[in-house]
């Protein structure tokens, strides 16, 4: 009789414990569950939708010429005291030099003085030439493919730049030829460059960008936008929600998209992070401090 107590609360015992660790691995299962199943919305960088100024340009090249020049002929030996030239500005008017005869050489213009010496035996050893350059505005002649006839109007801007420096130049289409030159297929046109600074010198090679077609549209950065096949993309934000927009893009400048309908000024668009948003989908925004 002992021996089936022994065996019944044997039995017993042992069905209590399997039940224990069966709801223990049930219960503890669930936590695990919980805890490794809510997965935290993806962090993303957004912009806010802005206008942007949107162009197609026409990019060529050509050498700067001063818009006014002159040279003068001396003999060093007529010349009266030193000479005082290289790199000097003078005004409409000053003397430039004077000669040992009493005869003095005016400047025609305000400009900038400069000399280029006279191979021996050419001229004579002692002859130079003196260069009066107006540095105020520069022209550039630049080439234009016939194709864009049509668009070359005087006016046009123009931005110039140039190995030499790390600024954009402003000019503006000065003079257009009116014939097409035949053997290159290209007509001539003339670009005048604000150079008050005097930073450019006659002689450089200038890269030449004339602006054309020119609006102020809304924009989004490259990386906000996705394209598959014809169509087009963005993620919106609102309320830490993602929302997917079809677009009509446009113009493409300087990394950024022109964007004709689809979104409007002011939405945020998410422009890092996209390929792990979805539609409808949680993020979190984590712009970079300033």
């Amino acid at each position: 009789m002992k021996t089936i107590s022994k065996l019944k609360v044997f039995i017993i015992v042992f069905f209590i414990a399997i039940f224990t660790i069966i709801a223990a691995r049930h219960f503890i299962g669930l936590h695990f569950q919980k805890k490794f199943s809510v997965i935290p919305p993806p962090g993303v960088i957004v912009k806010k939708v802005e206008k942007s100024k949107f162009y197609k340009s026409i990019e060529t090249f050509g050498t700067a010429i001063a818009q006014n020049s002159k040279t003068y002929r001396i003999k060093t030996s007529e010349v009266d005291g030193e000479l005082n030239i290289d790199n000097r500005f003078v005004n409409k008017g000053e003397i430039i030099l004077k000669f040992k005869s009493g005869e003095k050489l005016i400047a025609d213009f305000q400009g900038k003085l400069g000399k280029r010496e006279i191979a021996q035996g050419v001229l004579g050893s002692e002859s130079l030439i003196v260069t009066l350059d107006d540095l105020k505005k520069i022209v550039i002649d630049i080439k234009v493919p016939e194709n864009y006839v049509s668009i070359l109007k005087k006016g046009l801007r123009a931005d110039i730049t140039s190995s030499a420096f790390n600024k954009i130049f402003q000019g503006k289409i000065e003079t257009i030829s009116s014939r097409i030159d035949p053997s290159t297929r290209s007509i001539l046109s003339r670009v005048l460059v604000d150079n008050s600074n005097f930073e450019i010198i006659p002689g450089q090679l200038m890269t030449v960008k004339v602006i054309y077609d020119e609006i102020n549209q809304i924009g989004v950065p490259e990386s906000a936008v996705t394209i598959q096949g014809s169509s087009a993309f963005v993620y919106t934000v609102k309320d830490d929600t993602a929302e997917k927009k079809d677009i009509k893009i446009g113009k493409r400048n300087f990394g950024k998209v022109s964007v004709i309908s689809g979104i409007n000024e002011g939405e945020l668009v998410i422009t890092e992070g996209v390929s792990k948003v979805r539609n409808n989908a949680k993020i979190k925004i984590i712009n970079p401090k300033n």
